[in-house]
């Protein structure tokens, strides 16, 4: 496995890197922006295709890289489904598995230091974003969090993982990299409280300074998505209009979501279903059969279908269109999956 922990010395904060092999697909977590140069670097050199980048929750410290990676590597945003950030591309509910080439990480839903944090757990480690710190939590009086949803997320959920479990924060300000979650169990000070009410007391009376770039990075961080106006230039169509191209005999129907997704949500009839990672062997692989079809792609939210169609018009296809704001807009005009 190939595993980077890497380090924003202005934020304190951790980005990660992770991938099964050389060669393989590869996902990072929590990607500051100013250092988006750096993790592009990193991939070329370790011979690595990111396809999942990932934020734990919307960082109030620094402005997220995840929207600059998306854009220049067409890789997917994925944000817990609670999250208020302007359409992310893929939404994981708890316990939802985001899966890349080799690599499972399960999310897990883990509110308090703001409403939507979330952990990610892969095998022998958990990414614990804000909520679980090296010998601390992450502070609650802020962005919806809540002291009492800390206590359960860290005391009922993270702390039943086995304590042999390694945890990878989102932040640290000691020089401390890495943890258990046996260590955090006995040594973290605000843990060694005997109830609920006791942690409430001490996250409440913490009195610490607002983030200096909080005015900035949370308004930034709420709107990472790609706007209607760049959905459009790229082929968009709006639902209607969609809803009787795809009738047309000589479509392809083509649905770029993952398999967690289309459980939930349903697709729509006579979809091929072709997740957006392997859009580029798949069009590869039917270039003749796709030259005389019309190819119509959809998503959740439109990100993945747009960038479909970037891909599409790089292999001379002008005959392809995505659904404008994706399933999302679809059921808003009250059409049928």
């Amino acid at each position: 496995m190939i595993f980077r922990q890497l380090f924003d010395k202005i934020s304190s904060t951790y980005t990660y890197l992770i991938a099964s092999a050389a060669g393989r697909e590869a996902l990072i977590i929590d990607p500051v922006l100013e250092n988006v140069e750096q993790y592009i670097k990193l991939l070329k050199e370790l011979d690595l295709k990111l396809v999942k980048v990932i934020d734990s929750h919307i960082h109030a410290d620094h402005i997220s890289g995840i929207a600059e990676l998306r854009d220049k590597t067409n890789c997917v945003t994925v944000m817990g489904d609670k999250t208020p950030a302007d359409v992310v591309a893929m939404r994981v509910a708890d316990e939802e598995t985001i899966k890349i080439d080799g690599i499972d990480l399960k999310a897990l839903y883990t509110p308090g230091h703001t409403s939507e944090s979330f952990s990610f757990l892969m095998k022998d480690r958990v990414f614990t974003g804000d909520t679980l710190l090296i010998r601390g939590t992450g502070r609650t009086d802020f962005q919806n969090g809540d002291p009492r949803d800390s206590y359960n997320s860290i005391f009922n959920k993270l702390l039943k993982l086995p304590e042999a479990t390694l945890v990878y924060p989102a932040h640290d300000y000691k020089g401390e990299m890495v943890s258990t979650i046996g260590e955090e169990k006995y040594f973290n000070p605000r843990l060694q409280v005997r109830s609920a009410e006791e942690y409430i007391d001490i996250m409440n009376n913490l009195n610490l300074p607002d983030p200096k770039m909080m005015d900035v990075a949370v308004p930034s961080n709420l709107n990472l998505g790609i706007d209607f106006n760049r959905q459009k230039v790229n082929n968009g169509i709006e639902p209607e209009e969609f809803n009787k191209i795809k009738k047309d005999p000589d479509s392809v129907l083509i649905d770029l979501r993952e398999d967690i997704e289309i459980e939930k949500e349903g697709k729509l009839k006579n979809s091929i279903i072709i997740p957006f990672p392997k859009i580029n062997e798949y069009i590869d692989k039917n270039k003749d059969m796709l030259k005389s079809k019309k190819i119509l792609f959809y998503c959740a939210h439109g990100h993945r279908s747009t960038l479909a169609v970037q891909i599409s018009k790089s292999y001379n296809y002008s005959n392809c269109y995505h659904l404008i704001g994706g399933l999302k807009n679809w059921k808003k005009e009250g059409l049928e999956l």
